[in-house]
């Protein structure tokens, strides 16, 4: 037996998107043996969360997904959902709860972001600003992406591959300081209870660098990329069966539902969903084969299937929160008839 390091995850209940929140409990245990049945139900102060008001402030962490922790020996990571006191029913804030437990929706999200330093993107001069964009995106070379970034980035990736994340790589972004990293996951809410625990590891990692790490969509205002989280999708329908009339209504249904989408995308999306740097304005909607100025981009392998395969969603902004991502995308598909 261990004395093993529980960091319990959780999402607060701040507005427009939550934060996340953690902390430790230890516990007895084998560390190649634990698993996630083994952490027990734990509580928080809701007050201190804007989660609950100080006269009845019992919150409960609910653990629903176990990774090993890189930063600790014999540590786990502990994403958790918050229950009410009684433990079994979810908090108003619990976007999670909203998610359905489909194993047959397929989720890939891109998760872009600013590393920042005193406020301004890493390799961005003082009291100025870069190169027009260009040599960035996917770029190598000190001038291009410097070299703090990189070793971030890198130790990053290691982090997530040793946590069991489903990461599938990372890229330099058009915009200088700016990154990318995207997760695949199996089921409704695999993919983004995995985007939030690569952001906690990310977010922690940067404290030793005194490196801040800026989800918001635009920070930067003028002629620089915004940051997107692009939602890949795909269900078993839509894999193996699909069809080109199924395609069309389902693009229907996302026009339709267009103002329901860019409410669960992310805050300030007008800021960067403006029709110029690859987006579509957010007033309107679109598809288009290959088009990454579309809404929706439709693979050119996806038409030559027949229509089956996956659809990315370029809308969702990299500050939105995964889960009301997924539960959006999720309700817009069970309107679309499949027989």
């Amino acid at each position: 037996m261990a004395k093993l390091k529980l960091e319990y995850l959780w999402l607060d209940g701040y507005k427009p998107v939550p934060n996340l929140r953690g902390k430790t409990k230890i516990v007895d245990g084998d560390p190649e043996s634990f698993k996630l049945e083994d952490c027990p139900m734990w509580g928080f102060d809701g007050s201190s969360t804007q989660q609950a008001e100080g006269h009845s402030s019992d919150c409960m962490l609910k653990p629903v997904a176990i990774y090993p922790d890189s930063f600790r020996e014999n540590g786990f990571l502990v994403m958790s959902e918050v229950m009410m006191p009684d433990g079994v029913t979810p908090h108003p804030t619990n976007s999670r709860a909203t998610v359905p437990e489909d194993p047959g929706l397929w989720i890939g999200l891109e998760q872009e972001y600013f590393l920042t330093q005193n406020g301004r993107p890493l390799g961005w001069p003082k009291g100025g600003f870069p190169e027009p964009q260009g040599l960035c995106y996917t770029g190598v070379g000190y001038s291009s992406i410097g070299s703090v970034a990189r070793e971030v980035v890198e130790e990053h990736l290691d982090a997530c591959i040793y946590a069991g994340i489903n990461h599938e790589g990372i890229n330099a972004e058009v915009a200088k300081g700016q990154w990318e990293f995207q997760i695949f996951g199996k089921g409704a809410k695999t993919a983004a209870d995995e985007i939030w625990v690569a952001r906690y590891i990310l977010i922690r990692l940067c404290e030793q660098y005194g490196i801040d790490v800026e989800l918001h969509c635009k920070p930067y205002k003028g002629d620089w990329n915004g940051s997107g989280m692009h939602c890949n999708f795909s269900t078993d329908y839509m894999r193996e069966t699909g069809g080109e009339e199924y395609f069309l209504k389902l693009m229907d249904a996302f026009q339709k539902n267009r103002e329901e989408h860019i409410a669960a995308y992310g805050p300030d999306n007008h800021l960067r969903l403006t029709g110029l740097h690859e987006t579509q304005s957010i007033d309107k909607f679109n598809w288009g084969v290959a088009n990454r100025g579309a809404s929706v981009r439709v693979p050119h392998s996806f038409v030559n299937n027949g229509y089956k395969g996956y659809l990315e969603d370029r809308r969702p902004n990299s500050q939105a929160d995964p889960y009301a991502i997924v539960a959006r995308v999720s309700r817009t598909i069970a309107e679309v008839p499949t027989k």
